[in-house]
């Protein structure tokens, strides 16, 4: 394939912030569209998703390197509109979004994988993201370009949350959900869709039923019982679960949740607080505990197979416009959204 510039529009606006320069950082500038490059496609980016990753870049808390004036935001979709010399498996027309991690084909992460976009790399909170071929990943049929933007970060986090271990769910098995964040949400669908019972917890009265709506068979309120797990371990007869998907940091009561030789999915913490453990605790529940950095290019290929199968569709709580994406920031920060928060460029 050869380079289609005749397609890219006159110019592309983005906005671009500092690391730890907050929402007030962020600047809207428009700019002359980049020519994709060997192996690169142009990619009219139709909607984007926040997540709690995109509060930590803002923020300067990310863990993984930033670039100064970064364009940020790792999940986004939209439809191929050019091709750079080489490309071989991207077509104008063609829609797709791209792997948080462009580098990360398949197995382990590795630390020639870490460039990430909207981190290292710019992200997708722009009109035009040059991305590079082997980064782009098709979007399921029946989802809207708003529904697939959910996917890099909270989807795939989940789907390697109850799979990546190598063993993963078998019908049959419990799992434990905490909070009602996006992993979260995710990790309820997806669960059920294995075959799973789904015990979720919250601390927000009015979210118990949609949990249950959403496929949690039970829901436990942490505010209402401090000592959770307890409630935990009684809903499935002493026993405890067999996977704890924690997205709050709450590993004290996560581990003391688990069944003997349970796994415990650690995919970071939202309160950004990090109580001290016992580790005499992995010993009690013979636990396995695994820390997530998302996941890899296979694996989101792998849960988009299931989604197709199953017609699974993502829980959206408000769109903004693409002009608004500070209001965007704000709400999602402050509002305790019950699913994802989209900014949108364009009717899809």
């Amino acid at each position: 394939m050869t380079t289609m510039a005749t397609t890219l529009p006159p110019s592309v606006r983005s906005y671009h912030v500092n690391s730890g320069d907050g929402v007030d950082g962020l600047s809207l500038r428009t700019d002359e569209p980049r020519t994709p490059g060997i192996g690169e496609v142009a990619v009219a980016v139709h909607a984007v998703s926040l997540s709690f990753r995109e509060l930590l870049v803002l923020r300067g808390q990310y863990v993984l390197p930033v670039k100064p004036d970064v364009i940020p935001v790792s999940d986004g979709a939209g439809q191929v509109i050019a091709v750079g010399p080489g490309v071989q498996r991207a077509r104008p027309g063609d829609r797709v979004t791209a792997t948080l991690f462009p580098l990360w084909r398949d197995g382990p992460l590795q630390p020639a994988y870490l460039p990430q976009l909207g981190g290292s790399l710019d992200g997708m909170l722009t009109e035009l993201a040059i991305l590079p071929e082997h980064a782009l990943v098709p979007i399921p049929a029946h989802l809207s370009y708003a529904e697939a933007a959910t996917l890099p970060c909270a989807a795939v986090t989940a789907w390697n949350a109850l799979t990546g271990d190598g063993s993963g769910i078998q019908p049959g098995h419990t799992v434990l959900t905490t909070g009602s964040g996006g992993v979260s949400l995710f990790a309820v669908q997806l669960a059920k869709l294995l075959g799973a019972t789904v015990i979720a917890t919250t601390g927000q009265p009015g979210k118990e039923q949609r949990l249950r709506d959403l496929g949690a068979d039970d829901v436990v309120n942490y505010r209402a019982v401090p000592d959770w797990h307890t409630a935990v371990r009684d809903i499935t007869g002493g026993r405890g679960v067999d996977r704890v998907v924690d997205t709050a940091g709450t590993l004290e009561q996560s581990i003391k949740s688990l069944a003997i030789n349970g796994h415990l999915a650690f995919v970071g913490s939202l309160s950004g607080h990090w109580r001290p453990l016992d580790p005499r605790l992995l010993f009690s529940a013979a636990a396995t505990i695994r820390a997530l950095a998302v996941g890899s290019h296979a694996q989101f290929t792998h849960l988009n197979e299931i989604i197709t199968a199953h017609q699974l569709r993502p829980v959206i709580d408000r769109v903004f416009p693409f002009e608004e994406a500070g209001a965007a920031y704000r709400y999602y920060e402050s509002a305790s959204p019950f699913g994802k928060v989209i900014i949108k460029r364009t009717a899809s």
